[in-house]
């Protein structure tokens, strides 16, 4: 008797809350970990988001739900970049829920999301402020394993950001692509990689030109400042790298440096 073949699928979950005076509640369900390196002098605390099973195949899924207290400081990153296999035809999804209370400021700065010929990856993220908060973000998709010479050929892309805050919504964008698309000139001709910068915090307009400085980059509304990037994929880290230390420590008055687990 033949049957069709299920394959395993791995469901990682995690849930994050971290106040003031740091962790108040940590939940994990493999393969979804998170670490705290001790930060370097005058960093906030760290969370390193893990994925230990090394990447995400067709029909896997990560999700994590994240809260930061009312005045709390959180620089969440992770220590390599998150793969996206190939897959036989179900999607790898990635979901996260952030809040960030009255007052308090969130570093979400991962490394890229590299994804392999023929992956289909859906990513849903939502991120809600408090009166007051603030927000630093960097997100980054490399198509294909560039140093390999491999490139996205096949696959799918589904990735939708919104962003919320005392008054409603302030930001909502959705990138809905297939891989033949990356080849066409009159819309990511031929890119190897794209990146997204955000700020969002009371005065973010006023740290335009730090992020002009680097590359593209425009004010969608008072408090909220957004910058891009598409092209080669080491000129794209340059500009992730660069807004991200330039922001830092314009808008933040910390060091202008990227996170210790980029830079092991």
């Amino acid at each position: 008797m033949h049957g069709i073949i299920a394959h395993q699928r791995s469901t990682g979950r995690l849930e994050l809350s971290w106040g003031a005076k740091g962790l108040r509640g940590l939940y994990q369900q493999a393969p979804l970990r998170a670490l705290f390196p001790h930060p370097e002098p005058g960093e906030p605390a760290t969370a390193a988001l893990v994925n230990v099973a090394g990447g995400l195949a067709g029909g896997d899924a990560l999700s994590s739900a994240i809260t930061l207290g009312a005045g709390a400081r959180l620089t969440v990153t992770t220590p390599a970049a998150e793969k996206i296999y190939r897959s036989l035809g179900p999607a790898s999804r990635i979901a996260a829920t952030v809040r960030i209370g009255a007052g308090a400021r969130l570093e979400w700065l991962p490394q890229e999301v590299i994804l392999f010929d023929a992956a289909h990856l859906e990513r849903r993220q939502d991120f809600n402020l408090a009166e007051g908060a603030e927000l630093l973000l960097a997100e980054m998709l490399v198509f294909g394993r560039i140093a390999r010479g491999e490139r996205f050929t096949e696959g799918s892309v589904l990735d939708t950001w919104r962003l919320r805050g005392p008054q409603g919504l302030l930001w909502a964008d959705a990138l809905a692509m297939q891989a033949e698309e990356l080849a066409d000139p009159f819309r990511f001709g031929g890119a190897e990689a794209m990146a997204t910068v955000l700020l969002a915090m009371p005065g973010a307009e006023a740290h335009l030109p730090v992020l002009r400085g680097v590359g593209a980059a425009t004010v969608p509304r008072p408090g909220l400042l957004l910058g891009r990037a598409l092209g080669d994929a080491e000129a794209v880290r340059g500009f992730v790298a660069q807004a991200v230390m330039g922001l830092r420590e314009a808008a933040f008055g910390l060091a202008p440096v990227l996170p210790r687990l980029w830079r092991c």
